[in-house]
This record gives C-alpha cells, structure tokens and sequence, in this order.
C-alpha cells in the first residue's frame, strides 16, 4: 500500500495536477492519464474478482425453486465480482487495459481468461437468461449499459482476439439492444436518481455503442428520448449533490448525454439553463468522502468522484473552451485514487472499472 501511495503521488505529480481547488484561473491544467504503471496495478483488482462467485448479490426475480441456482450455473460468464454488473465491467477493464497497454505483464493470462469467460457457449447462455418474460427487466438499464461499453471497446479494438471476443459476445450485445430499443419508447419520464438506473447514464453509454457501430437507428432513437427527457430542464440545483449513496451524478450525466445529442451552439444555450455554475470559471465542487469503507453503499461516493470526472474531461475534451474544469475533475480523481488499493471487496470489485474509465476519457 505503502509503495502504491508513493508512485501514485508521484504519478499525479507528473501530470501537473496539483491545482487547489480555490484557484482555476491558473495554467491550463492536463487531466490525469492512466500510464502502464498504474495500469499493471489496477489490472490486479478485477482479475482478483473475476472468478470470485461469493459473495454474490443476486438480481433475479424467481418465478418457482427450479430458478434457485448458483451465480455461475445462471450466468456463466459474468457471474463474478458480487454482481452481474460488476462482472461486465470487469470484463470491460480488462479488455480496456490490454487494448491499451498490449505489453503489461499479465497479457498473456488476460488472454486466456477472456477466451475462457467470453466464448460462444457461455455467451449463448447469458443471452438466454434474458428470454422468459421477467427477465427482461434484469439490469435495466446500468447492466445494459455496461454490456454495450464491452462490447463497443472490443468493436473498436483492431486485432484477431477482439474480433473472436466481440463475435462471441454479439448474441447477448443483440438482446441488450433488442432490449433498449423495446423500453425507450416506453419510458414516459427519465429516472434521474444517482445510481444504477439512472436514465442518462444508460442513454450516454448506449449512444457511444451505437456511433461505435454505426447503428443509426439506435442513435437516432437515443437521441430522441433525450431530447424528450431532458432538453426542457433548467436551473438543476447541484447543491443536493450528492446523495448518500451516490456513484453517479445526476446533473452531470445529464451534461454527459445532452453535449452527445445536441449541436454545439444548442447544447451551450441548454447547458448556461440548465447549470449555469459550469459556466463560471471558478467553479469548485468538493469530492464525495466516503465514511466508511466497508459498507458497500457508502463506499459509492468514490464511484461518484470517478464519474463526476470522466463526464467533466468529456466535456473540456470536445469544447476546449472548458478547460478551466479539469482541475475540478483532477481534483476528484486525486481525492478518490488512493483508496483503491488495499480497499475492502465493497468498494474493490468495481471501484477499478471507474477510475479507468476516467483515466482513459
């Protein structure tokens, strides 16, 4: 731990993060970037959950005792890292890393793990759970949202293992669509708590699915809905933020989404009604502290701290003029990183896949 909090430090030090968060006004800043490094260390965080069965919180609705079975005899692919969810995003964290940093140490076995867990028969059976009637509803939609960020990352990544994964996985990719494009239209009013159904979180994730693969369908669909649910709000009061057991923000996913969807000048003239605080260049907003690490809701906030960062580099990345955010986002980041080594299952089985996503924005 000792060792991770030093190179760490001097990680940050590097990227030339140390901004205080009361002075915006300095230097452009750089967001924080994930280097092989820390890559060989958070690699270790799913692979230690991957095949971990329990604890398990299952999500099923059971309809008689035949449907009492183990988390791996009902999903065998994404049955570890205590939940379906978790699992996914296990499986994204893993391919993110060896997409990016090809050489790490454990490439070879991140190799052999992903063939094993991703093959055509475990994948046929993971689409299958979703056939009966009642579980259509099973992880809708951050579980959805996931499957698809899985399966983008391996449309996008150019090399014959990809291409067998992403075959593989397509059939359950199918049905997660299949599934999104049944419920948008359906859904009469956006979900807009700090967790996982959060409704702009699953639309952002599902809009970079579908412009990976060029789905336009899919996109226009997604685009729609967000107009419907969201292009009226105004005057969004991010002084609630955030709630107890927040992971994600609810104002900053819906940034998230509409800067996705809207032409730019559209999408400043909603975001200065919407939250109009982004627009002062000394913004700062206070890190999520988490008061006890083993309580597995609590322990969210670093989650939170991880999203609220990847939804700001988002933003200052496509509209440069909104630089004066990245340390905002630094700050968050740098609040929330030391925790994730020598962290409690509660926060360990999924809190890497957040703090990649954000390294990698």
């Amino acid at each position: 731990m000792k060792y991770f909090l030093i190179t760490l430090l001097t990680f940050l030090a590097a990227c030339g993060t140390g901004v205080p968060s009361h002075n915006n006004t300095a230097a452009p800043a750089k967001p924080l970037r994930l280097t092989r490094q820390e890559a060989e260390k958070l690699v270790k965080l799913p692979l230690k959950c991957i095949h971990k069965e329990y604890p398990n919180k299952p999500g099923e609705v059971l309809t008689s005792d035949k449907d009492l079975k183990s988390p791996r005899a009902m999903h065998p692919c994404f049955y570890g890292c205590f939940d379906w969810h978790s699992a996914v995003h296990g499986h994204w964290s893993l391919v993110k890393l060896l997409k990016q940093f090809p050489d790490l140490k454990e490439a070879d076995t991140l190799k052999v793990l992903l063939k094993t867990q991703i093959s055509k028969e475990n994948i046929l059976r993971e689409a299958a759970y979703f056939k009966p009637e009642l579980n259509h509803l099973y992880e809708r939609t951050y579980g959805w949202a996931w499957l698809l960020k899985l399966s983008a990352e391996l449309h996008t990544w150019h090399t014959p293992l990809a291409r067998q994964l992403e075959q593989n996985l397509q059939p359950l990719t199918d049905v997660i669509v299949g599934l999104y494009k049944n419920y948008l239209p359906r859904l009469r009013y956006p979900i807009r708590v700090g967790t996982h159904t959060n409704t702009a979180f699953g639309l952002s994730f599902a809009m970079d699915y579908a412009r990976a693969v060029h789905d336009t369908a899919f996109e226009h669909l997604i685009s729609r809905r967000a107009k419907d649910f969201f292009l009226s709000d105004s005057a969004y009061p991010l002084r609630w933020e955030p709630g107890g057991y927040d992971f994600l923000s609810p104002g900053m996913e819906e940034v998230d989404i509409m800067r996705k969807v809207l032409p730019e000048k559209d999408f400043k003239r909603w975001l200065k009604r919407f939250l109009p605080v982004l627009m002062d260049k000394s913004f700062t907003w206070a890190p999520g502290e988490v008061s006890d690490r083993k309580d597995g809701t609590m322990v969210h906030l670093d989650g939170l701290n991880f999203s609220r960062a990847w939804c700001l580099y988002g933003l200052a990345k496509q509209y440069p003029e909104f630089g004066y955010l990245i340390p905002v986002a630094n700050r968050q980041m740098e609040f929330s990183l030391p925790n994730l080594m020598g962290d409690s299952y509660m926060g360990g089985h999924w809190l890497a896949s957040f703090a990649i996503c954000a390294l990698t924005q």
